[in-house]
């Protein structure tokens, strides 16, 4: 059975199929509302049902609260129709933003990589050409793990025909134990994507500063080296952070693209290097590097932040201090459900800090 449901105040009706989600439905015929976990923990996909029944789905307490499901609203991620609906939505709108439509492929692994002791590089061939911006995620299904993974992409849209994704182990979670312990090249998975609204404003003149901690490298990876090969004339900062050198991946390759770009700055950050590794760069947090480098001065910059809810409201609060507000940061937060429980979570068009 299929369910028509109407989102205003843009008036568009969607086909939403039984058992499929508002949000899943909306981003796979191009309408492009607000979100960020996509798993119900942040609630950025909240919306106000007006007419219609539904099931309110697996939305978080914490991110749906009582008063708020009395109140008849819902996580687009979550809710499932029962009916013919109306909702009313913050669709937010960017020139930049591409909205290319989320569909299924089939990917095979043909590479895995270990960039440091905690994270996988596992590069697909998909069946297909996906249409992405860099900064975007997909959702990978894996064998015999109820739901899917979200990873963010860790290459340039140029590789139209490639996903890579860095994964890093998390100690108890089954779907990255499977990649780390499993996964083999030749394995066969499905994924889809893309998803999120992560994404460089290419509209915007100004210089640029990505803030990168662990596996939140992979974006601003993508973002970067799509900014290069299009002849991007903006200064480029990559700020990394890492504990130790040996978690400090892709060193090499930033390395290079200074040498081979002379608007790309590399400063990596290590907050606890080992006496082995015989550190010269900045110790400290990848925040603080931020600060350090640029004398507490970064107004007339775009940022964009991608890691752990800890960091990036570290480095939200820097860059804030230092005379840089929120029409330009961006924000990719990778959540887990601890942290969807126990955070005020934004998407990466968040209006309010």
């Amino acid at each position: 059975m299929t369910y028509q449901v109407t989102i205003e105040p843009i008036g568009t009706t969607i086909d939403v199929e039984e058992d499929q989600t508002i949000l899943d439905a909306a981003l796979r015929q191009g309408v492009w509302l607000p979100f960020a976990c996509g798993h119900g923990t942040c609630g950025t996909c909240k919306v106000q049902v007006t007419d219609g029944f539904y099931d309110v789905g697996d939305a978080s307490p914490f991110a749906l609260m009582d008063l708020e499901r009395e109140e008849n609203k819902v996580l687009a991620c979550c809710c499932k129709p029962e009916s013919d609906m109306v909702i009313e939505a913050d669709v937010d709108e960017d020139e930049d933003f591409l909205g290319y439509l989320v569909q299924d492929y089939q990917a095979k692994v043909i590479e895995i990589t270990d960039l440091s002791p905690t994270i996988k590089g596992v590069r697909f061939e998909i069946d297909r050409p996906m249409e992405f911006q860099a900064g975007q995620y997909i959702n990978l299904q894996l064998p015999e793990i109820e739901g899917t993974r979200a990873f963010s992409i860790a290459n340039a849209p140029s590789e139209a025909n490639i996903v890579e994704l860095h994964i890093r182990k998390v100690e108890g979670g089954a779907a990255t134990s499977y990649v780390h312990n499993e996964l083999q090249v030749g394995d066969e998975l499905e994924l889809s994507g893309p998803y999120g609204q992560f994404f460089v404003r290419k509209s915007d003149a100004q210089d640029v500063i990505f803030i990168a901690g662990g596996s939140g490298l992979s974006s601003p990876q993508s973002m970067i080296i799509d900014m290069l090969e299009q002849g991007d004339t903006r200064t480029i900062y990559l700020f990394q952070g890492a504990r130790d050198v040996s978690e400090l991946y892709n060193r090499d390759k930033f390395e290079q693209l200074v040498k081979d770009y002379p608007n790309f700055r590399y400063i990596p950050a290590l907050n606890a290097p080992k006496a082995e590794d015989q550190w010269q760069g900045f110790t400290g947090f990848v925040h603080e590097a931020v600060a350090d480098y640029f004398e507490n001065k970064c107004s007339g910059h775009k940022a964009y932040l991608c890691g752990p809810p800890p960091m990036i409201d570290a480095a939200i609060s820097t860059l804030m201090q230092s005379r840089l507000f929120e029409r330009d940061i961006h924000t990719e937060r990778f959540l887990s459900a601890a942290d969807g429980a126990n955070s005020n979570a934004r998407s990466a068009l968040f209006k309010h800090i």
